[in-house]
């Protein structure tokens, strides 16, 4: 790949880059800020293996800023957990802290190792006789950033209202392009997207808005004002005015907080929140999120969860790319893996942990 440009890279691969650029001038003292975003499980492991033995040869110090707790609490000689508020909750050996701490922690959302999620989302079995027709159809879908190089290649998928897809696959194997595919983002080469009957790329963006919604791997990319209020509600109807406060309340960006505040100095998570609720107050019935769960406490994590289950219920159809298993498992109903561009499994995911 060494001529490939960075910018084509999926969103795992340049977190792997910079990784490596960071990693490779050996500094003595190395900031990781949640370094196993975005990285399938192999590349995920392979990270904490190479960090394990720079602790390992105490060749650098190590700081590591991670919700991923299961995968970074291994590694911690101290811990130090931190509130919403920025202060300390507490801080020293790892076992002390969670001897001391952890109700307090729980209390603030902060994930502790082995610990899941109160309010996963029930998966539901969809009633193979209410919707005839699929909400989006894919055929024969090819598609290629650079000549003669496809992303994806032949991928035919059909998805029904109320379904519950997990797109799942290495870094790089195309799951972000079918995603800008089905929501008409990109135009195929070959092959063909519709969805509830018309071409995705040829409808008018106001009414595609109403219809679809995609929230990038990198949220900022889809930012268009300068106040986190003015882009919640930009380009909103009056109806969906009114769900504005409600919304943003219960993804945590209650408005009297952060209306004046910039997008762009959210959190990572803050941002991920935003822009989900910028697709979720027009209630479109596809949503394809990215990613979704990157950055996200469990607090965040499990009001995001009650906040897609309340509008997958109404009939919306999801269509995640994910590399968190945990939000597989907690969402959920079917598994679409993705390899080098080709469907390689797609199955229910009863099946799927059978």
């Amino acid at each position: 790949m060494e001529r490939e440009r960075s910018r084509r890279l999926s969103g795992g691969q340049q977190q792997r880059l910079a990784l490596a650029g960071a990693l490779a001038p050996r500094p003595g003292l190395l900031v990781l800020d949640e370094p196993t975003a975005n990285l399938d499980a192999e590349g995920a492991a392979a990270l904490m293996q190479a960090l394990g033995a720079i602790r390992g040869t105490r060749a650098a110090t190590l700081v590591l800023i991670e919700h991923q707790v299961d995968r970074a609490w291994p590694l911690a000689d101290v811990v130090l957990s931190l509130g919403h508020d920025g202060r300390p909750i507490d801080v020293g050996a790892p076992d002390d802290v969670l001897a001391r701490s952890a109700d307090a922690m729980r209390a603030a959302g902060i994930w502790l190792p082995g610990e899941t999620a109160r309010s996963p989302l029930a998966r539901r079995a969809r009633d193979e006789g209410a919707s005839p027709d699929p909400l989006v159809r894919a055929e024969a879908l090819r598609f290629g950033y650079d000549r003669g190089r496809p992303v994806v290649r032949d991928i035919s998928l059909d998805a029904w209202a109320g379904e519950r897809i997990a797109l799942v696959g290495p870094n790089g194997s195309g799951k972000s392009t079918l995603g800008r595919l089905l929501v008409g983002l990109l135009r195929p080469d070959h092959g063909r997207v519709t969805l509830a009957g018309d071409d995705p790329a040829r409808v008018p963006a106001a009414t595609l808005a109403r219809h679809a919604g995609y929230v990038f791997q990198e949220p900022e990319r889809q930012f268009l004002a300068q106040t986190v209020g003015d882009e919640v509600r930009f380009g909103l109807t009056d109806e969906e005015h009114g769900r504005v406060d409600g919304l943003m309340q219960r993804l945590a960006l209650p408005l009297d907080v952060f209306e004046g505040r910039s997008p762009y100095r959210l959190s990572g998570g803050e941002q991920r929140r935003l822009s989900l609720a910028c697709i979720l107050v027009r209630r479109p019935e596809l949503l394809v999120l990215d990613e979704p769960t990157f950055g996200q406490d469990r607090l965040g994590y499990e009001g995001l969860l009650a906040i897609l289950g309340e509008h997958l219920d109404e009939g919306a159809c999801l269509v995640a790319a994910t590399h968190d298993a945990r939000f597989v498992d907690d969402v959920a109903d079917r598994i679409v893996e993705i390899g080098e561009g080709w469907i390689v499994r797609d199955e229910p995911v009863a099946e799927a942990a059978a």
